[in-house]
């Protein structure tokens, strides 16, 4: 197979996510509801690398393949080369190479699998709409993977395309030194990527090397707003070992947010992995399956982001549980009353509506 490529924890992480998120989105997409089934599903996955690293993980197109043929729903999805579509591109010649050997070897030839499978040897900036168009793509759900580790070089103008897509979405990584290698990035491809000079340039302004990644983040989750993707998310990926990886999720769909979510809190810290909002300054990730500690306390960032919300004005408990879920990156509705009832105690909230702290209760900050 030739030479193998190292796959960094911060990319193994990220994988695990992908997984338990698609795990979710594949039955959401192809499992007839109500006696419609949709006509045509499409995976894109516009920086696919080389199928399997030097310590033998798969990459990306092989995992996601695997575990939709092996899905546990795979006999309700109708799966058929004319309803389902998986698109791997990949720039560097060695790694497509590598990859199509790979899937090859695995699934066989790829004629004969039961989903269309296409691997482009091409660049997922220049490549990814002409592509998405010859395969029939358009008017139908898509999800599209941009996880470039250097360069984010995707056209705003095609995330917009894909949001106007019914129960489309996508996925946007920036690696670890994005953020801080602005010289080595041409102004027009920030134009192109941001959709326009005057929204990029403030982020570029920003020093604190702490708050500079933050900026950024904020700035590209704003482009996806504008994108019109009705819902976005922003989360930094905290390896055990190595740098984080910087993730903005846009979805038209409240049930892609959730599925999003359910991802995050399927993964545990035994996958090595810990996600933490970029909204927070004090609070440090402390675990993901269960917002009570050892201690018995909320965790530190969901204590934050409620005061946070609550800074903004008074709101009922169901309020601060739709902002959670819509504006933060793993926090759902059901927190905001475990949240609340805790800060209460505390003194940090007051209560202002009278008889048993609700979900319909009015509170404010102390």
């Amino acid at each position: 197979m030739g030479v193998l490529w190292k796959l960094e924890a911060a990319t193994a992480a990220k994988h695990r996510l992908y997984q338990r998120y698609l795990d979710a989105w594949w039955p959401i997409l192809l499992q007839t509801s109500n006696g419609y089934a949709r006509p045509r599903v499409t995976l894109l996955d516009a920086f696919a690398g080389p199928g399997r690293y030097l310590d033998g993980e798969p990459g990306s197109p092989v995992f996601i393949l695997d575990r939709l043929l092996n899905h546990t729903a795979v006999e309700r999805m109708n799966l058929s080369r004319q309803r389902v579509t998986l698109v791997f591109i990949e720039k560097d010649k060695a790694r497509h190479a590598h990859l199509l050997a790979e899937l090859t070897d695995r699934f066989g030839p790829l004629a004969d699998l039961p989903v269309r499978v296409e691997v482009h040897h091409g660049e997922a900036g220049r490549d990814s709409a002409a592509l998405l168009t010859k395969l029939g793509a358009w008017n139908h759900p898509i999800l599209g993977i941009f996880d470039s580790w250097g360069s984010v070089n995707v056209p705003l103008d095609l995330m917009g395309r894909i949001a106007r897509n019914r129960s489309s979405e996508v996925i946007t990584t920036f690696g670890p030194n994005w953020f801080s290698r602005r010289d080595e990035l041409n102004p027009d491809i920030l134009d192109m990527v941001f959709g326009g000079r005057n929204y990029w340039t403030p982020a570029d302004a920003e020093q604190r090397p702490d708050e500079r990644w933050r900026v950024w983040l904020q700035t590209y989750r704003e482009a996806l707003r504008r994108a019109s993707f009705a819902h976005q998310l922003q989360f930094e990926l905290v390896p055990r070992t190595g740098q984080p990886l910087y993730l903005v999720f846009g979805t038209g769909s409240p049930k892609g947010l959730e599925a999003m979510k359910d991802a995050m809190w399927l993964v545990d810290d035994s996958d090595g992995m810990s996600f933490r909002d970029p909204r927070t300054r004090g609070a440090l990730p402390t675990g993901q399956l269960d917002i009570f500690q050892g201690s018995g306390r909320a965790d530190p960032e969901l204590v934050e982001l409620v005061q946070q919300r609550l800074s903004l004005g008074t709101a009922t408990v169901d309020e601060v549980g739709q902002w959670l879920l819509t504006e933060t990156s793993r926090w759902k509705a059901s927190h905001a009353l475990t949240a609340v009832r805790e800060m209460r105690e505390d003194g940090a909230l007051t209560v202002l509506s009278s008889g048993k702290l609700t979900r319909k209760s009015l509170i404010s900050v102390s």
